[in-house]
């Protein structure tokens, strides 16, 4: 048996009850063989009060002391649980993020891992013992200060720790049995999928599922690792995430999986739309717009431009972004109005996007037509298209979403025949 990299998220390790029942599932994967590593996020919603309590402190936490205050979640999460791994009678060791050698670059609040240097892991294991690593945190490169690697944090620790310690699987442990066609918490008889490739998979991610976050499938699929999302709550097989279509568990090994047409319909609400109006149609504003944005540090989602007006030789041009960026990127762009030259900004957060992801869309015909007749039949109103080869985006209203991701997956016949879907701990990741 080799090496498994298991990850549990917040829910999973909650209370104490939850700890020693997950202590239990570790202990189990020990004695069947495996050298285990186990990434742990913070409990419950403890992530969430410290940001509380830093709010309640300084309205602008300086971001070093608030990654130094974010990263003690995770500390505690691991020394409890190798607490309760002892206490069923195999050795643990808990590691922080920098014991467990993960060096960052030195962005606070959103730093990206650099490299992995798993030397005191790797000695941990070897010697017998099952090493238990804080999830989400790292440290800096050159200035040597704790760092938080922000949302999903955790999910891309135990990836860039399976990959650097040459693991057989990553295991992701959450409050929902895998990854599904849509979001169970919105669609009742949504399926889980036995296996989905990385690019469907990053789709779906970057799209708004929540089950895995886009930084940690780029990892996995770099590195070749293959993740299995299953739940901490239940013994069953989950989703496994890879590049082969093999159905990777011990009744079906070697196993021809088929891939479906369409994998799945994701939604996000938590982007807002920018428009910018009167933008001289010309070459270089374009540039001059997205550079201002580049230069704010700000990801942006959907991009769409209006044909010009004949008589103004003016256009807009309209594109997503996280709403948590909106009023930087409003400032920027009024700050760099003069030189850009438009006549003005329009800025609406009760936006939503819902995505059709499948590698099958480019070989059946008819999946455009059917995607867009099942919004239309519903009602829905749409305002931004964006499409690749797998996968189609559109954006709408905030309110029009759930009834929009209903009506596409019961349109592509996602829906289960079987049992609902059931999240476990209540959020779905």
């Amino acid at each position: 048996m080799g090496l498994v990299v298991q990850k549990y998220g917040g829910s999973s390790v909650a209370d104490a009850e939850g700890i020693k029942r997950v202590a239990k599932r570790i202990v189990e994967a020990k004695k069947n063989g495996h050298q285990v590593v186990v990434v742990v996020s913070a409990m419950g919603d403890t992530t969430d009060e410290l940001i509380d309590l830093a709010e309640q402190v300084s309205p602008m936490p300086a971001g070093r002391e608030f990654d130094m205050l974010l990263t003690a979640g995770e500390r505690i999460s691991m020394a409890l649980l190798a607490m309760a791994i002892k206490n069923l009678g195999h050795e643990a060791q808990s590691f922080t993020g920098s014991q467990a050698g993960v060096i960052t670059d030195s962005v606070h609040n959103k730093a990206r891992i650099i490299d992995v240097t798993p030397g005191r892991i790797r000695d941990s294991v070897d010697e017998g013992n099952i090493a238990i690593v804080a999830g989400f945190q790292g440290v800096s490169q050159d200035k040597k200060d704790i760092t938080t690697l922000g949302r999903g944090g955790s999910d891309t620790t135990a990836v860039a720790l399976a990959a650097a310690l040459d693991a057989e699987v990553c295991e992701i442990y959450t409050d929902v049995d895998g990854v599904f066609t849509a979001d169970p918490r919105v669609v009742k008889k949504a399926k889980k999928i036995d296996w989905i490739s990385f690019e469907d998979m990053l789709e779906l991610a970057a799209s708004g599922s929540k089950v895995l976050l886009h930084r940690c499938v780029e990892y996995a699929r770099r590195y070749n690792i293959p993740i299995h999302v299953r739940s901490s709550f239940s013994g069953l097989q989950g989703t496994w995430v890879s590049s082969e279509p093999l159905a990777q568990n011990t009744q079906q090994q070697g196993v021809k999986v088929e891939q479906a047409i369409i994998s799945g319909v994701a939604h996000d609400t938590s982007e807002a739309k920018v428009t910018v109006v009167g933008v001289p149609d010309k070459p270089g504003e374009a540039a001059a717009i997205f550079r201002t944005i580049s230069n704010a540090e700000i990801n942006i989602d959907m991009i769409v431009q209006n044909v010009s007006a004949a008589s103004t030789g003016l256009t807009d041009i309209s594109f997503t972004l996280p709403k948590a960026e909106g009023r930087k990127a409003i400032d920027a762009l009024e700050k760099n109005k003069e030189g850009i030259g438009f006549d003005s900004l329009r800025y609406d957060d009760q936006i939503g996007k819902i995505s059709l992801v499948g590698a099958g869309m480019k070989t059946n015909p008819g999946v455009t037509a059917d995607f867009f007749t099942a919004l239309s039949d519903a009602g829905v109103n749409i305002e931004l298209i964006s499409t690749s080869e797998i996968r189609i985006s559109v954006v709408t209203r905030a309110d029009d979403v759930n009834e929009a991701v209903r009506a596409v997956h019961s349109a592509f016949g996602l829906d289960s025949d079987s049992d609902e879907a059931v999240v476990y701990g209540g959020t779905g990741r």
